[in-house]
C-alpha cells in the first residue's frame, strides 16, 4: 500500500467549495499520499485541494487536510535551507550504495532521517534505550553535546570556550537536521544548559531552564503534552545536576577522566529520563546505560564522517561515498550493539505504565539517589541491585520461556489486528496473517525461533491483516502464500503481491477443500464457499477460514468473519464441523458474531487479538460473557502480549508472554 506523508503546516487561508476564501493563522496537518509532500522543504508555501477533517480530540491543531495530489508550489524556501536539503539529499545518496542497516541508520544518527532505516533495527534501538541515536529529540541533543564535551574537555579549556564550541555543535545541528519543532525544543534546552556552563555555574542554568520551560510552554501549548519534550528537559537536567557529580566521584575514585566523563552522561541521561521512559513503555531497561556507553566512542567518528559525507556530496560525489563508506564501520558498532543488546535476557523488567508507573519510578530513584549518599547504604543498595538483576535473569528465562512446550497455537500481539502462529517443526511455521505493522510480528516470529514460514496465509486483504507482511518475509524463507479470491481491497492485495515477488514465493487463491500438511500440522480451507456481496463488510466476509490439526488438537482460524459468513459455515458444513479445542475469535471480538456459530465451536480456549484502547469498542463485552459461560477461557493481547495455547496431558493451557504493545 502506498506510504502516507505527515506534513505540519502553517494554514494561511482556507478556500472551501462554494464559500468565499478565509484568512487565518493556524496550525494544520497534511495527510498526503503523493510522494512530493516528502521531499518539501522547510518555509516553502504550498496550494493543495484536498478534504478538511476535524483534528481529533485534545489536538490544538485547527484542521486535518487529507490530499491524494502533489503539492502546488508556490516560491521557493531560503537559500539556507535549499542549501541544507542538497546536503540532506546527497548523504542519502553517498548512503545508497551501504547494506540497509547501517545506510540506513548513518542519515538517522546524522540528521534524524530515519526513511530508510530497518523497522526491526529500529525496535532494537527502541529497546537497548538507543533511539536518541537515530531520531531528533530531547536525548538525541543530549548525547551530541556530550559527545563534544567529552572532545572538548582534553583540551583543557575554560567553560566559555566549551560552551561556544558547543554552540557551533548545536547550530549546526540545527540546520542540517532541519528546524522542525521537535529539533527547535531540542536545541533550546541544550542552549539553556550551555548558558549555564559558560557562566561556570551549573547550578545557574536551573532558573533559566524552567524560565525557558515556561516561555515555550506560553508559545507552543502543546509542548505540555508533548513527550519528546519533556524527555528534552529531563535529559538537559540530568546533564546539569547529575552528571557533573557523578563524574567527579568517579575522578575522586581514580577513574581516568575520559572514563569518567563517558559513563556520567549516559547515566545522568538515562536517570533523569527513566520515568517518563518507563511510564510510556511499561519496562525498566537494564541495558540501556551498558549499551549507551559501548557505543560511546562509535558516536563521533559516524557522526563526523556523515557530516563530512554530505559537505562533500555537491562538489565531490564519490568521496562523499567513500566517506560514508568510511562511516559505515563505527556505525556497524551501534548495530550491533543494538542488535545484540535488545536480545539480552531480561533486558527489560516488567514496570507499571502510564503516570502511576512514571511516578513510582521516580519516587524510588530519587529515594535511591538519596539513600547512596551514605557509603554503607551505597554498597548495600550496589549489592542489592546486583543481586536483584543476576536472580531475577533465571526465575524470568525458567519461568516464562519463549516459547512454552507443547505450543500448539500462538497468537502474537501486533496491535488492532490479526497474526497467528502454528508450528511445522523446529524452526518452521504456518503463518496465518501479519498484523498492521512489519516490527510486531517480525518479533513475534523471532521469539518462537521461526526461521522458515513453510505458508503464509492471507485471511483477507484489510491493512489490520497485511499491513505487516514485510515483517513474515523478514531474513526468512517463505515458501509460498495462500489468498481468497476476492480482489478486495485492491491496496492490499497490491501489497502482498509485491512482496511475494521480491521474494519469488508463488501465490495461490484457494477454495474450500484446499488442504496442506507438514510437520505433524495439517491445514483445511474451510469456508468461504460462494462470494458473499452486499454484506456489512465484503472483505471480511470473505475472509479464509482455516481448520488445523496440531498436537491431535483442533484450532479454528476465521479471520474477520462476521454473521454471514458465519451462518454460511454452518449451512455448508454442520454444527459438529465447526467444533473445535482453541478459537481465534474472529474480528477481534466484534459484536458481529452469530451466537449459533459461537456456541457451536465450544472451544476450551478462545484468544482475542486486539488492541489496547482500540476505537472500535473490541472486545465486545457480550460476546466475551458468552464464551465465558460456555466454558472458554478467554484471554486477550492487549492484556496477555502473545499468547500460546499449550497441550497439557489430557487438557490445554494458556501461557501468555506479557508483554502487550503499547496502544
Amino acid at each position: 500500500m502506498p506510504p502516507t506523508y505527515l506534513v505540519s503546516v502553517d494554514l494561511t487561508a482556507v478556500h472551501p467549495d462554494g464559500a468565499p476564501r478565509v484568512r487565518l493563522e493556524a496550525r494544520g496537518l497534511v495527510l498526503g499520499s503523493d510522494p512530493g509532500w516528502k521531499v518539501l522543504l522547510p518555509g516553502q508555501r504550498v496550494l493543495a485541494t484536498g478534504r478538511l477533517m476535524a483534528p481529533r480530540g485534545g489536538d490544538l491543531k485547527a484542521a486535518v487536510l487529507s490530499v491524494k495530489d502533489p503539492p502546488e508550489l508556490q516560491g521557493r524556501s531560503s537559500w539556507a535551507q535549499r542549501a541544507a536539503g542538497v546536503l540532506r539529499a546527497g548523504l542519502q545518496r553517498a548512503c545508497a550504495p551501504l547494506p540497509d542497516d547501517v545506510g540506513g541508520l548513518l542519515p538517522g544518527l546524522v540528521v534524524g532521517d530515519t526513511s530508510r532505516l530497518d523497522p526491526a533495527l529500529e525496535e532494537d534501538f527502541r529497546e537497548t534505550g538507543m533511539t536518541h541515536l537515530n531520531a531528533v529529540s530531547g536525548a538525541n541533543v543530549a548525547i551530541i553535546l556530550g559527545v563534544v564535551l567529552f572532545a572538548v574537555r582534553w583540551t583543557r579549556a575554560g567553560p566559555v570556550v566549551i560552551a561556544v564550541v558547543c554552540a557551533v555543535a548545536l547550530v549546526g545541528f540545527v540546520i542540517l537536521a532541519r528546524p522542525s519543532p521537535s529539533v527547535v525544543r531540542a536545541a533550546a534546552m541544550g542552549a539553556i544548559g550551555l548558558l549555564g556552563l559558560a557562566a561556570g555555574r551549573p547550578r545557574a542554568a536551573l532558573p533559566a531552564l524552567a524560565a525557558g520551560v515556561a516561555v515555550l510552554i506560553v508559545v507552543d501549548p502543546e509542548l505540555a503534552g508533548d513527550v519528546g519534550f519533556a524527555l528534552s528537559v529531563l535529559a538537559t537536567s540530568g546533564l546539569l545536576l547529575l552528571a557533573p557529580k557523578w563524574r567527579d566521584a568517579l575522578r575522586s575514585r581514580g577513574w581516568p577522566p575520559g572514563a569518567a566523563e563517558a559513563l556520567a552522561v549516559p547515566a545522568a541521561a538515562q536517570v533523569a529520563c527513566g520515568p517518563v521512559v518507563a511510564g510510556i513503555s511499561g519496562s525498566v531497561s537494564l541495558v540501556a546505560v551498558p549499551a549507551n556507553l559501548l557505543v560511546v566512542p562509535a558516536i563521533a567518528p559516524a557522526t563526523l564522517l556523515g557530516v563530512s559525507a554530505a559537505v562533500l556530496s555537491p562538489i565531490w560525489p564519490a568521496g562523499a561515498e567513500f566517506t560514508a563508506w568510511v562511516g559505515q564501520w563505527p556505525a556497524r558498532w551501534l548495530v550491533v550493539v543494538a542488535t545484540y543488546g535488545a536480545r539480552v535476557p531480561a533486558g527489560a523488567l516488567p514496570w507499571p505504565g502510564g503516570v502511576l508507573g512514571a511516578v513510582l519510578l521516580g519516587v524510588v530513584t530519587v529515594a535511591l539517589l538519596l539513600a547512596a549518599r551514605r557509603p554503607v547504604v551505597r554498597r548495600l543498595v550496589a549489592v542489592l541491585a546486583v543481586g536483584a538483576m543476576l536472580g531475577t535473569l533465571p526465575v524470568r528465562v525458567l519461568a516464562s520461556g519463549w516459547p512454552p512446550p507443547r505450543w500448539l497455537v500462538v497468537a502474537c500481539a501486533v496491535g488492532q489486528g490479526d497474526a497467528v502462529v502454528l508450528p511445522a517443526g523446529a524452526g518452521r511455521a504456518v503463518v496465518v496473517d501479519a498484523g498492521p505493522e512489519p516490527t510486531p510480528v517480525d518479533h513475534c516470529l523471532r521469539r518462537l525461533g521461526v526461521r522458515h514460514v513453510v505458508l503464509f496465509v492471507v485471511s483477507h486483504f484489510h491493512v489490520d491483516h497485511i499491513g505487516g507482511v514485510a515483517g513474515v518475509f523478514r531474513n526468512r524463507t517463505v515458501s509460498a502464500v495462500i489468498t481468497p479470491d476476492w480482489p478486495e481491497p485492491p491496496g492490499g492485495r497490491a501489497l502482498v503481491a509485491a512482496q511475494a515477488a521480491g521474494a519469488r514465493t508463488p501465490v495461490l487463491a484457494v477454495k474450500p477443500g484446499w488442504s496442506y500438511a507438514v510437520g505433524g500440522l495439517e491445514v483445511t480451507v474451510v469456508g468461504p464457499y460462494e462470494p458473499l456481496r452486499g454484506t456489512n463488510s465484503d472483505p471480511n466476509n470473505n475472509s479464509l477460514v482455516l481448520r488445523a490439526r496440531v498436537g491431535g488438537r483442533t484450532v479454528l482460524l476465521p479471520g474477520d468473519a462476521e454473521t454471514e459468513e458465519q451462518q454460511e459455515l454452518l449451512d455448508h458444513l454442520g454444527p459438529a464441523a465447526v467444533r473445535a479445542d482453541v478459537l481465534k475469535v474472529a474480528h477481534h471480538g466484534s459484536a458481529y458474531q452469530l451466537p449459533e456459530f459461537v456456541d457451536a465451536v465450544d472451544p476450551a480456549v478462545a484468544l482475542v487479538s486486539v488492541g489496547l484502547g482500540n476505537d472500535y469498542g473490541h472486545p465486545n463485552a457480550g460476546l466475551l460473557a458468552r464464551l465465558s459461560r460456555g466454558g472458554a477461557r478467554v484471554l486477550r493481547t492487549d492484556e496477555g502480549g502473545d499468547l500460546a495455547a499449550v497441550s497439557v496431558g489430557d487438557g490445554l493451557a494458556v501461557v501468555a508472554r506479557g508483554d502487550p504493545p503499547a496502544p
